[in-house]
């Protein structure tokens, strides 16, 4: 039951992931490309270092929880991030990452300083480019929530059965487990 919530998490995590991805490709995308008649920033290109950084952060979440779920679901086994404690310390690192990058769009959304161009995201919804930076400030704390939530699982789990160097799949039949292609069955 455990695993099967785990998949469900990080599945939940790699879709939200993906729409923090999307909202920031658009961000990006408008304000590296900005009308010399708009009047945001007068017309002059510019990118939000808090939107790469979220950016950034989505793509390795991205690659990190399809690589997570895959090895949960098929019960395989890898050299280098195979057990628990690999994968509470990769969840550690996206937390950081994910609370960092909330928390400074947070605070850059709602402060009106000049130096940020986001102004109040309370107040501006009418507009199309403010829709897009709310959405992804809501996605990026839902994302950085389920993270918080599978760091406690994983730990929780890892904790109550001693598994930090066990496989992250929690499951240790060694006929049901795989090391990369190799079933654990025909080894010694």
């Amino acid at each position: 039951m455990i695993h099967t919530l785990r998949v469900v998490l990080y599945v939940l995590l790699f879709i939200f992931s993906a729409v923090v991805l999307s909202l920031c490709a658009v961000r990006l995308n408008y304000t590296l490309h900005l009308k010399p008649y708009d009047p945001l920033n007068f017309g002059v290109k510019f990118y939000d270092p808090i939107v790469v950084e979220l950016l950034v952060t989505s793509i390795f979440t991205l690659v990190w929880s399809g690589f997570i779920a895959r090895t949960i679901h098929k019960r395989l086994e890898h050299r280098h991030i195979n057990h628990f404690r690999g994968e509470i310390i990769g969840l550690f690192v996206l937390f950081l990452f994910w609370i960092v990058g909330a928390s400074i769009a947070t605070q850059t959304g709602n402060l009106p300083d000049p130096r940020t161009h986001w102004g109040n995201l309370s107040s501006c919804w009418r507009y199309a480019s403010c829709r897009v930076l709310t959405a992804m400030l809501a996605f990026a704390w839902v994302s950085c929530v389920v993270v918080l939530v599978l760091l406690a699982t994983s730990l929780l789990f890892a904790s109550a059965n001693k598994a930090f160097r066990e496989p992250m799949h929690g499951r240790w039949d060694r006929r049901e487990t795989f090391y990369g292609s190799t079933p654990m069955r025909n080894l010694p």
